[in-house]
C-alpha cells in the first residue's frame, strides 16, 4: 500500500467511524493510526509498517501471546457460562490469584472491567463503613460508570453542587511526600466532617498513573492510610494500571508502600486484551456485604475469562516478567537520565519497573508545563513508529508503560527515538523564532 492510499483508507475509516460511533469517542494522535496485528511489542499497522509499543499495558504479557491464545481459544471451544453454575476453572483462577496477595486479603468477586471492580468498591466501602465520602486526587482516573465519573476529575467533569467527594492534590516526589499528602487527606476528612459527611474510603491508583506517574519515595502511602482508617475509612488500591508486576520486583504497587489494602481492584492486564477484572477483599469486608447486599454479573467470572486470567499469570510467572520489569525499567530510567542531560526540556523522570513518567517543562525561572511540547513529542514518536501518551493535569508528562515483556534493546530504540523527537523540536522552534 503506498503512502497515498494508506492516507485515503485512513481518512475513509475516520469518516466511516465518526457517522458509525459518534462524536464522543477519540483518537489517539494527530494522524491516528490503524493496526491490524499485534506481536510481543509490535504491532503492525495496515500497509506493513512496525511500531515499538510503549504504552498498552493491556497486553501486559505481549501482544497475541501463544500460551494466553490458546487457553481462551480452548475453554471457549468447551463451554463458557456464569458463576451461579459451578465451574472448576473459576475456582483455579481465584486460588491462583489470591496466592499473589498478602494473607489478609481472602476473597476475590470478578467483574468484565476496571469500571465494574471499582464501582463494586464503592458499594462494599458504602455498605461496611455506613459512609458516603470518598477521597480521590485531582487529576485521577477510576471508571466510567456515573458514580466513578465523580471519582474521575481527570475526565474534566466539575463536581456536582453537594458531592460526598474530596478532591486532594497529588503527592510529589519530594522526600516529605507522604506527611505533604497525609495532611491534604486530614484536611478533606475535616472538611466532611463539618459538611456532615461520614467518610466512605481513600481511593488511590497506587502509582498515580493520571495525576503525572508518583512512585517514590516507597512508603509515602501510609501516613494517609493510617489517617482515613483512623476515622473508620477504607483504603482501596485501585491496581488496573500498576498491577501484575508493573512496577518490579513485586505484583502489586501497593506492596512498595508496605501496605495491605481492605479492598483491590484489578483490570486491564489482567486477561492480556481480554475483558476480566476483580476486586479483592478482606474477608469480614464481604462477610458484611454478602449479609447486607448481593452481586452479580454475568460475564464477570465466566470460565473463557478465568482461563485467560491463569494463562497471564501462568506467563508473568514463567517468564519471570515482574523480575523483567524491575530490571529493564531500572536500565530505561537510567537512559532517560543520560537523555535529560541533553535536553532542557525533560525536568524529571519518574517511576518503578516498566510505569514511567517523563516530565517535560520550559526553560525559563517558572518552568512551565511543556503541554503543547509533550503533545508535539506524542505525535513525533508515532510518526517515529513509537508508541506513548501523556498524563498529568497539564498533560506534560510523558506516560510509558510498555508490555512487561519490554527489553533492554527496546528501552534503546525508545530512548534514541525520543531524542531523535526532542532534537527535531528544538529544530523546528528555532526556525520560528528567526
Amino acid at each position: 500500500m503506498s503512502a497515498a492510499d494508506e492516507a485515503v483508507s485512513a481518512q475513509d475509516l475516520i469518516a466511516r467511524r465518526n457517522r458509525l460511533l459518534g462524536p464522543a469517542y477519540r483518537l489517539f494522535y494527530d494522524q491516528p493510526v490503524q493496526f491490524v496485528r499485534g506481536e510481543g511489542v509490535w504491532l503492525h499497522d495496515a500497509a506493513g509498517h512496525r511500531y515499538l509499543d510503549a504504552y498498552n499495558n493491556v497486553a501486559s504479557v505481549g501482544h497475541c501471546h501463544p500460551h494466553v491464545v490458546q487457553a481462551i481459544a480452548r475453554q471457549a471451544a468447551l463451554l463458557n457460562t456464569h458463576t451461579r453454575y459451578l465451574h472448576e476453572t473459576v475456582l483455579d483462577f481465584a486460588e491462583k490469584l489470591l496466592s499473589t496477595f498478602p494473607a489478609e486479603i481472602g476473597h476475590v468477586m470478578f467483574t468484565c472491567t476496571g469500571s465494574e471492580a471499582n464501582d463494586l468498591a464503592l458499594r462494599v466501602a458504602r455498605t461496611c463503613t455506613g459512609g458516603t465520602g470518598f477521597i480521590v486526587t485531582a487529576n485521577a482516573y477510576h471508571g466510567v460508570t456515573s458514580a466513578l465519573a465523580e471519582l474521575s476529575p481527570s475526565l474534566g467533569l466539575p463536581l456536582p453542587e453537594g458531592s460526598h467527594v474530596r478532591l486532594v492534590p497529588a503527592p510529589s516526589s519530594a522526600a516529605d511526600a507522604g506527611d505533604v499528602f497525609a495532611h491534604h487527606v486530614r484536611a478533606a476528612l475535616d472538611d466532611m466532617k463539618k459538611s456532615g459527611i461520614r467518610p466512605a474510603a481513600l481511593l488511590v491508583d497506587t502509582i498515580f498513573s493520571s495525576d503525572g506517574v508518583f512512585a517514590d519515595p516507597p512508603g509515602f502511602l501510609r501516613p494517609a492510610v493510617e489517617a482515613v482508617r483512623k476515622e473508620g475509612a477504607l483504603f482501596i488500591a485501585d491496581e488496573v494500571q500498576p498491577g501484575f508486576g508493573r512496577c518490579g520486583g513485586q505484583m502489586w504497587g501497593f506492596a512498595r508502600h508496605g501496605l495491605v489494602p481492605d479492598l483491590v481492584t484489578m483490570g486491564k492486564p489482567m486477561g492480556n486484551g481480554h475483558p476480566v477484572a476483580g476486586m479483592a477483599a478482606r474477608p469480614e469486608l464481604l462477610a458484611e456485604f454478602g449479609r447486607r447486599s448481593r452481586y452479580f454479573n454475568t460475564f464477570g467470572g465466566n470460565p473463557v475469562s478465568a482461563a485467560a486470567g491463569i494463562a497471564v499469570l501462568d506467563v508473568i510467572e514463567s517468564e519471570g516478567l515482574m523480575q523483567n520489569a524491575q530490571r529493564t525499567g531500572a536500565y530505561l530510567i537510567e537512559s532517560l537520565g543520560q537523555l535529560q542531560a541533553r535536553h532542557d526540556l525533560i525536568t524529571e523522570i519518574r517511576g518503578a519497573g516498566l510505569f514511567v513518567g517523563v516530565e517535560l517543562r520550559r526553560g525559563g525561572a517558572t518552568r512551565a508545563p511543556a503541554t503543547t511540547e509533550a503533545t508535539r513529542v506524542v505525535n513525533l514518536l508515532r510518526e517515529l513508529r513509537v508508541l506513548v501518551s501523556s498524563a498529568g493535569p497539564h498533560g506534560n508528562v510523558l506516560k510509558i508503560r510498555p508490555p512487561l515483556v519490554f527489553g533492554t534493546d527496546h528501552a534503546d530504540l525508545l530512548v534514541d527515538s525520543l531524542d531523535q523527537a526532542l532534537v527535531r523540536l528544538r529544530r523546528t522552534s528555532a526556525e520560528q523564532m528567526t
